[in-house]
Parts: C-alpha cells; sequence; structure tokens
C-alpha cells in the first residue's frame, strides 16, 4: 500500500514563520472555486473575487432559476472583462438531492424530542410538526433508528441552522421522526440527507439534462460537477448525454463523491471522470468523524497518481459569518494543500456569506504560505515510483522537464500545448515554479465553417494547481510565440523552458 502521507520540506526555520511573504509575480499555485449567489453575483463583489483569486466560478442548480444564474454569469463575463481575470464555469447539477419544501419561507423551529412528520405530499404548508419533501420514496427507503439530517447547508454538529433526526416509525409514505437536536431552519429549500441510504434516483436527472441543454450548451461550460456520483457508469451516462451538445462533447466531468455509495466505488469512478470533488458536507455525515481525513488523504493521494485534479469543499464554513477562520479550519486548509489538493472548493462562504472577497483573500494566503513548505522532492520520488518503469514517452518528458526545472532552479516552466495534456501532465509531478500553458488552437470544421479550438482547454487549466494558461493568437505560428516570451526573461530570469507540442 502507498503512503498518502506528504511531510512539510526540512528543515524550517521557526524564525522564517514570521518574516514577511514576498510578493510574487503570480498568485498561490493552488485554485479556488468560488460558489456565485445572492452575496456575490454584482459585477463590483464578482471583480474583487477575480482580483483576490478565484479562477473557477460554481453555478449550483440545487436553488435559483435559470434567468437568476444566467444574470450572474453575465455580470461574471462583465467581470472577467474588466478585470482581464480568465475564469472558468461550473455547473453544479442537483442530482437525487432530496429536499424540503417550504413555501411561506418562514422560519421554522424545531425543537429536541419533539416529533416532526416528513411527506411526500408538496401541498402542505411547512411547520414545525410537518415537513414536505421533494421525494415520494422516502418511507420504502428508510426504517425506524435510521438517520437523517437536514439544513441549508446540512448537519455540521456546531450550528443551530440544520437538524438530526431519528426515524421513529412509519405511517404509509410519510415518516415520523424524533428531533435530536434543537435548531432553527430558514429559507425555501433545505436539503434532506438521509445516512448510508440508497436513494432510488438518477444521478443525472430529467431536471439537470434540461439545465444542461439549455443553459450550459448556450454558455459552453467548461465543467460539469455531478453531483451524488455513485458509480462509474454515472459518469459515462453525463458524458455520452454532453457528447450529442455539440460544444459540450469537450466539457470536463467533476465526479462528486459525497456518499458511502460513492466512496465504494471510488476507483472505477476516478478512471472515468476528468476530476474529482470531494464533498466533505455529505462526507462527513455518511463516514464517522474519525474516518473523514482518512478517505480524504487516501483519495487526494489517488487523484494525484492519476494526473486528475482534487478539489475539497467545506473548509472554512465560519467564515460565512466572520471575517476570519478558526485555528481548525486555517489548520484544515493547509494540510488539504500538503496533502496535494489542486483546488479548494467555496460554498456558503461566497454563495450567502457576509464576506465572499475576504474569504478568498484569506484562503489564498493559506494555500501560499502551504505551498512554500510542500516537500516537492518526496512527492516527486512517490510519483516516479508510482508511475514505474518503463515509463510512456509522455511520462518521461513531463518529469525530466519537472527534475531539469528544479535543478536549475528556473522561475516558470513554459509550455506549449493544443489539448492541454502536456501541461496537466507536467503539473502533475508538482513542479515549485508555475507552468505557463501557451494554447495553441486548432482550427476544426464541421463540414458548414471553419472555426479554432483552444479557449476550453485554456480555461480548464484553471483548477489544475500551478497551471496558468494563455491562449495564443491563431494568426500567427508558434516561432513568433517563442520570441513573445523573451519579455518573461526581463521579469523572470531564471527561466527554463520546453517545447511540448510534440507530445500532443
Amino acid at each position: 500500500m502507498h503512503s498518502t502521507h506528504i511531510l512539510l520540506e526540512e528543515p524550517i526555520r521557526m524564525a522564517s514563520i514570521l518574516e514577511p511573504s514576498k510578493p510574487s509575480f503570480f498568485p498561490a499555485m493552488t485554485k479556488i472555486v468560488g460558489t456565485l449567489g445572492p452575496k456575490s453575483r454584482s459585477v463590483e463583489v464578482i471583480s474583487a473575487c477575480l482580483k483576490a483569486g478565484m479562477s473557477v466560478a460554481r453555478f449550483d442548480f440545487s436553488w435559483g432559476d435559470v434567468d437568476y444564474h444566467q444574470q450572474t454569469l453575465e455580470n461574471l463575463k462583465a467581470a472577467i472583462k474588466s478585470t482581464k481575470k480568465l475564469c472558468a464555469v461550473m455547473l453544479d447539477t442537483v442530482g437525487p438531492e432530496l429536499q424540503v419544501v417550504n413555501k411561506s419561507e418562514a422560519a421554522i423551529s424545531l425543537e429536541a424530542d419533539a416529533y416532526v412528520v416528513l411527506t411526500p405530499d408538496q401541498e402542505k404548508e411547512a411547520s414545525s410538526e410537518l415537513l414536505p419533501i421533494s421525494f415520494s420514496g422516502l418511507a420504502k427507503a428508510v426504517k425506524p433508528g435510521d438517520t437523517i439530517f437536514m439544513g441549508q447547508y446540512l448537519f455540521t454538529g456546531s450550528e443551530t441552522t440544520s437538524v438530526w433526526l431519528e426515524v421513529s416509525e412509519l405511517k404509509g409514505d410519510d415518516v415520523v421522526c424524533i428531533v435530536k437536536n434543537t435548531a432553527t431552519l430558514s429559507g425555501s429549500l433545505f436539503t434532506l440527507h438521509a445516512s448510508q441510504i440508497h436513494i432510488d434516483l438518477p444521478t443525472l436527472t430529467e431536471a439537470d439534462k434540461s439545465v444542461i441543454s439549455t443553459w450550459g450548451v448556450r454558455n459552453k461550460i467548461d465543467f460539469l460537477s455531478l453531483s451524488y456520483t455513485r458509480h462509474a457508469e454515472d459518469v459515462r451516462e453525463a458524458r455520452e448525454f454532453l457528447s450529442k451538445l455539440g460544444d459540450l462533447s469537450q466539457t470536463q466531468i467533476f465526479a462528486k463523491i459525497e456518499s458511502v455509495e460513492g466512496l465504494t466505488h471510488f476507483d472505477e469512478i476516478l478512471q472515468e471522470a476528468d476530476g474529482i470533488i470531494l464533498s466533505r458536507g455529505n462526507l462527513g455525515i455518511d463516514l464517522p468523524p474519525e474516518k473523514v481525513f482518512l478517505f480524504q488523504k487516501a483519495a487526494v493521494y489517488k487523484c494525484n497518481m492519476a494526473g486528475k485534479p482534487a478539489v475539497i469543499t467545506r473548509v472554512v464554513d465560519s467564515m460565512t459569518d466572520n471575517l476570519r477562520p478558526t485555528r481548525a479550519e486555517a489548520t484544515d486548509v493547509a494540510n488539504a494543500i500538503l496533502d496535494g489538493s489542486d483546488a479548494i472548493l467555496l460554498g456558503a462562504e461566497t454563495l450567502r456569506g457576509l464576506y465572499p472577497v475576504e474569504t478568498i483573500s484569506t484562503v489564498g494566503r493559506i494555500c501560499y504560505e502551504s505551498e512554500k513548505v510542500f516537500n516537492q522532492d518526496l512527492y516527486f520520488k512517490k510519483t516516479v515510483k508510482y508511475v514505474g518503469e518503463p515509463m510512456t514517452h509522455l511520462e518521461s518528458i513531463a518529469s525530466s522537464a519537472v527534475r531539469a526545472a528544479i535543478k536549475v532552479k528556473a522561475s516558470i516552466i513554459i509550455c506549449f500545448t493544443s489539448s492541454g495534456r502536456a501541461a496537466r501532465l507536467i503539473a502533475k509531478y508538482r513542479p515549485t515554479m508555475p507552468v505557463l500553458s501557451v494554447v495553441i488552437p486548432r482550427l476544426k470544421t464541421n463540414q458548414l465553417r471553419w472555426s479554432f479550438t483552444g479557449a476550453f482547454e485554456a480555461r480548464q487549466s484553471l483548477i489544475v494547481r500551478g497551471l496558468f494558461p494563455m491562449l495564443a493568437d491563431p494568426r500567427h505560428p508558434v516561432s513568433i510565440f517563442i520570441s513573445y516570451l523573451d519579455l518573461f526573461y526581463l521579469i523572470l530570469p531564471n527561466m527554463f523552458t520546453i517545447d511540448c507540442h510534440q507530445m500532443l
């Protein structure tokens, strides 16, 4: 069994901890995915988020309609244009998520040891005694003694805005539960999660397909976050669906692992997906608390060795309402980076949080400091050992490029690519310096017209740790681009360049 532990660089001078960080030409190499919503949808706030370090904007369709998200996206485009900061778009599906419908949107108070009935009759009003849910088969899926969690962002154990229920008895299609903690639920929709219970609903629902084929196609989404991925077949079905939607055949699928069922089939899912999102909110419910860290480390390690991005969620929940994270949260972010995570995904913190810009900035600074003490030498040796010999030509060139760049203390690696594969392979070996991925557009035709590709590949680098994309001008040959790179010698004097165009 391969070790999942990556040690800090040694030695670390304790006095150096207090030294101020020197300004860098590049931001932190770890990427930040920000969820846009009520508190982060204006052009001004989105612009500030981009400047703070957000490189992927997530649109969560478990709430809000298509028009709402379209207006937010238009604001994102305006912010990108004004800040000149590239940003990718991620569509997060609803999937087989169970929801409580609260039409009146009035706050609902639940008292510990009281009883509440979950009913599939959505015509009824939500109250402290009765909660309408979006799934008619819950009574057939659960049994007395089972655990159900409910809230805007699910149960964390320390908040009073989500509730823990225990199934008491079943009455037809209704489920009678005992309330285990006092809580107040607010908003129009609450998420419901039955711990370690299989819900007989498709991973990609008809509602999801409708949103993807309309909003997704219109906006040429870069990433599809496939919620509640439980089997490799879920990813294959999603990819087959995307392949029929023109430009979305290039959209990358990130499998969102948030249940024991997805954890059980993790290896097969990883083979099929383009990347993995570890949804620790739901996983923290399905898994015992003492097991969550072990799964995180093992999953990130497997993603690293496969050269596929690993994204971690739920790291600074307290920043939803506070300007600073807790000590434990700051350490959690750092440990995620030291484990090898490619990106941090912020949900409630930027969606409805009071300090979306400050949250992105704070997480970025923690990532930057963590990267400075990441033990790249040990990571490199582990990765090379895992790949084994004989290496493929592609792996050999990528690993050699990183080794050479480190030996000559290069400031940056520049990689020419058209598919993005070469750049991702180099990033797989976690070089200590940024990788500038210069995407060379390719000419393609659909028999009716000619067009250039490359925008997808450039934006999809924005979720990979250490990759910074640049889309080349298709009107000029590669030789001219190389002459442009002389400009970087003036800014970054110890540069090491590699032409990986032959790798594609």
